[in-house]
């Protein structure tokens, strides 16, 4: 997985007008190089991104056809304009393992919540150390035996992945089913009947 990158000279408030011709500023950080300043085509850098995610090895190829293997490090978004605003590359060692978060992609349909039982997805993602090459896209997690309230699925029972260390505690809960929980509707106790008042007594007039 490849994506061109070109040297950027163009800074702070300047670089808007690259963003509405389509391209994003980013930076080439890491161990061992110089962070250099660098844009990647928005539709390129979109497709890629959407495919490799955080976590898989791309290599970015400057105007000279040099390589360069990075991760995806950070990226800004403007979410009420809806556009990418800025990349962050982390330039990395391919021989040289990392730690990185993999996304957990839940899979199947759950009979619990047909029983009308709550689903809480507990992790969204797990933090794994490995080779960069070695890191997986993401961890499928089957949800279709989770039935009744209790049940649960822990790091533990994911599949192993071959030269990948999980970070994550072993009992840690990924997903678990617990009750539903129904409104209640509380009906507010009558208003008490207002008591009659006393009869005054007629008033007497004395005879002068």
């Amino acid at each position: 997985m490849e994506l061109q990158t070109k040297a950027r000279i163009i800074f702070g408030k300047k670089t808007e007008k690259l963003r509405k011709a389509g391209i994003i500023p980013a930076e080439v950080f890491g161990r061992g190089i110089k962070n250099e300043h660098v844009s990647v085509s928005a539709k390129e850098f979109s497709k890629i991104f959407k495919e490799a995610g955080e976590n898989t090895v791309i290599n970015l190829v400057d105007e000279k056809g040099a390589k360069t293997p990075a991760i995806i490090s950070d990226v800004s978004f403007d979410h009420l304009k809806n556009e990418m605003l800025s990349v962050d590359f982390h330039h990395i060692r391919l021989d040289e393992k990392i730690q990185a978060k993999v996304p957990i992609e839940f899979v199947g349909e759950a009979p619990a919540v047909k029983k009308g039982l709550v689903i809480i997805k507990v992790m969204n993602e797990i933090e794994v150390e490995a080779l960069p090459n070695e890191i997986p896209h993401r961890f499928e997690v089957d949800i279709s035996a989770l039935e009744n309230p209790g049940q649960d699925i822990s790091v533990k029972d994911l599949k192993p992945v071959a030269g990948v260390k999980i970070l994550a505690s072993s009992d840690a809960t990924i997903i678990t089913v617990a009750e539903s929980r129904k409104e209640e509707v509380v009906t507010p106790p009558p208003a008490p009947a207002a008591e009659a008042a006393p009869a005054e007594a007629p008033e007497t007039k004395e005879k002068a």
